[in-house]
């Protein structure tokens, strides 16, 4: 029976995600290892994944929260 981990393990799993995606970033920076594309667009996909779980157990419109934020950047940096 499958389902979703509590919201301690969800925000665990995205820490860890984006600690991975960071260390691909610092590769194409020049700080760490070596460019990698497949893995930069893996560990993005892991974030996104990550977070469209948390939002998808607290029910909220990712699509939505996503327009609210760039509306809300938009007004800001004019």
């Amino acid at each position: 029976m499958g389902g979703y981990w509590t919201p301690a393990q969800m925000l665990t799993a995205l820490v860890e995600e984006v600690g991975e995606l960071a260390d691909v970033i610092l590769s194409f920076e020049g700080v760490k290892g070596e460019k990698d594309y497949n893995k930069l667009k893996e560990e993005v996909g892991d974030v996104l994944f990550a977070l469209i779980c948390i939002a998808n157990y607290f029910q909220i419109n990712i699509e939505d929260a996503l327009r609210e934020t760039i509306a809300k950047y938009s007004r800001r940096d004019l």
